[in-house]
């Protein structure tokens, strides 16, 4: 299905996924990042949707000013862009607080991997996750099997 072709129920539903997902990452995060909290249940939900705003407007302009270095990075730069949005946004919800920059980075890293889980799970979204279990290779047949008589050694046959 395009994105023309979508109803304004399947937009609603995406939009309720991305945020349902978006809060718990930042919910993980508060949780396992020092330096990132939160004063009541409100504040967290109100971050979560400033969050995805920003994500959604910002974010592809920050992508396009930093093409280079995320070129030269190999995307690695992707993830002082989001930890730039979660500081952002801890400076502009009251009550939702990122205290210094490292907390950025680690809370921008736990929200993407946590996202990344639940996309993968859930089936929604752009990442999926394959995982795979290697097949053993078979052996070639031994070309210098004792049946064979190459008459290129000191080996007599008797």
């Amino acid at each position: 299905m395009n994105a023309e072709e979508k109803t304004s129920g399947d937009k609603v539903k995406e939009f309720l996924h991305q945020f349902v997902v978006g809060t718990l990452a930042v919910l993980v995060a508060v949780n396992v990042v020092g330096g990132i909290t939160y004063d009541t249940p409100a504040n967290l939900l109100l971050a979560s949707l400033v969050l995805g705003a920003l994500n959604a407007f910002l974010r592809p302009l920050l992508l396009l000013g930093c093409l280079p270095l995320l070129i030269l990075t190999l995307g690695l730069f992707l993830i002082v862009i989001n930890a730039i949005l979660l500081k952002l946004t801890g400076e502009l919800v009251n009550g939702f607080e990122v205290e210094d920059f490292w907390s950025a980075i680690w809370g921008a890293l736990v929200i993407s991997i946590v996202t990344l889980i639940a996309n993968s799970l859930s089936g929604k979204g752009n990442s999926k996750v394959h995982f795979k279990r290697a097949q053993p290779r078979e052996r070639p047949p031994d070309k210098r099997g004792y049946d064979r008589d190459d008459d290129d050694g000191p080996v007599i046959d008797v």
